[in-house]
């Protein structure tokens, strides 16, 4: 018996037009899962499902993860289809310009409704949906619930931090939500969480790589603190997902686990 195997699960990933989600949603297509991806870009969806159609069954659900009757919808949709809800990844999130101080900027020039916007995203983003298709879950006994946090809530990272209090909610959330679900509806009801080190994508580039290609001093500073040197790869993700969504990790709940290449284990001396 294989305790890493995960085909045949039915799986939710919203955000799952972006890069993260993406990538999660291809590698669990890839392991034989079939897969629902939300996000509120309905051409960005769209075209996810084109490209990954070919590898097994996908299929996009437009929505807004702050829309609660949307994602009742959602779930009853997935219902009908498939039968079953057993994993949820929650990669809906991200920064925004506005919430971001530039390095001139202190913290009384933060924008509050920018700030605003990504605390709810990044944050409501993960409860709402873990509460509405995490009933489906408790319903069924069984089911895997997986959130994004991030290196912003080890410690201070500066000019980012709506981000930040927004990330440091899901690990507390995550843990609540692991002690209600194993307390109430069971032990194979399980909730963890990713804690991804510093990957370079669309909504980060462009304060880690200058025009010409090369590092900025933000890029510098974290690869100072990274013992292993490197940004990730978004792909590096992808195994802890899969880990946590089998049965090999059947008595692991309420976790925060980094996948950053070292960075918050080094003090930086």
């Amino acid at each position: 018996m294989n305790n890493f195997n995960i085909e045949g699960q039915i799986a939710i990933v919203t955000g799952g037009g972006g890069v993260l989600g993406g990538s999660i949603a291809q590698s669990l297509l890839e392991a034989g899962v079939k897969v629902a991806i939300l996000g509120r870009n309905e051409e960005r969806l769209n075209k996810k499902v084109e490209a990954l159609k070919s590898i097994g069954e996908i299929e996009a659900f437009p929505c807004d993860v702050l829309d609660e009757e949307r994602l009742k919808e959602v779930r009853d949709e997935i219902l009908d289809k498939w039968g079953a809800i057993d994993i949820l990844i929650n990669a809906a999130g991200g920064n925004i310009p506005g919430a971001t101080l530039t390095e001139e900027q202190t913290i009384f020039d933060m924008k509050l409704t920018d700030y605003r916007k990504v605390t709810d995203v990044n944050m409501h983003g993960t409860v709402v949906p873990s509460l509405i298709f995490g009933e489906a879950m408790a319903k069924n006994g069984k089911g895997n619930i997986i959130n994004v946090s991030s290196m912003a809530t080890y410690s201070a990272i500066t000019r980012v931090m709506g981000y930040s209090v927004a990330k440091t909610g899901i690990n507390i959330f995550t843990q609540w939500m692991a002690m209600e679900m194993a307390l109430k509806f069971g032990e194979k009801l399980r909730v963890n969480a990713i804690a991804p080190g510093f990957f370079i994508g669309d909504q980060n580039r462009a304060v880690l790589i200058n025009p010409d290609g090369s590092y900025t001093e933000r890029s510098k500073k974290v690869l100072a603190r990274t013992p292993m040197k490197r940004f990730g790869d978004i792909n590096e993700l992808n195994g802890i997902v899969q880990f946590l969504c089998s049965d090999a990790a059947s008595f692991i709940t309420g976790t925060i686990i980094p996948v950053d290449g070292g960075f918050s284990a080094f003090s930086g001396v």
